[in-house]
């Protein structure tokens, strides 16, 4: 894959990639930084892309790591830093903030999973292998998130 096609590639994806990475870390600035972090790191190790279809699922990775790393650093940084809610409105309908709250508590691993399926608009499949993680293992831990969440929400509701 040369550089325009990988132009060409990134500028068909950016609006998804910037939505899984607002969902992840909750700040508009933060998700465009991600994402601006995310095309130069995949730029950079574009040579190891060996299967160019699988580019999606590459860079998607690429972004979740990039994610993780912001994360890491905010709890490092500033401790509660990760669960402090963004300043400003987010780009889709992830703004009812139970929702939000209830996404935010779930383990990393189910998050990764919420987000990526019913947020960023993948497949399983596509899931699976941005994170991967077998096909059957990303349903499962769909599964579990999705009764995590009804537990949660079905409990709060009846307050």
């Amino acid at each position: 894959m040369d550089q325009q096609e990988f132009a060409d590639r990134t500028e068909a994806i950016k609006t998804r990639l910037y939505r899984t990475a607002y969902l992840y870390l909750g700040s508009e600035a933060d998700a465009l930084e991600a994402v601006d972090e995310t095309v130069y790191r995949a730029l950079w190790k574009l040579k190891q892309l060996q299967t160019p279809s699988f580019f999606e699922t590459w860079i998607t990775r690429i972004l979740i790591n990039t994610c993780q790393d912001e994360l890491r650093r905010r709890r490092r940084f500033h401790p509660g830093g990760a669960d402090a809610l963004p300043d400003t409105a987010g780009p889709d309908d992830y703004e009812h903030l139970p929702l939000r709250e209830a996404i935010r508590r779930l383990p990393e691993e189910l998050r990764s999973v919420v987000i990526l399926r019913f947020f960023s608009g993948y497949t399983q499949a596509e899931t699976a292998a941005a994170l991967n993680i077998p096909q059957g293992t990303a349903a499962t831990r769909q599964k579990r998130a999705l009764a995590l969440l009804k537990l949660e929400l079905g409990e709060e509701g009846q307050a």
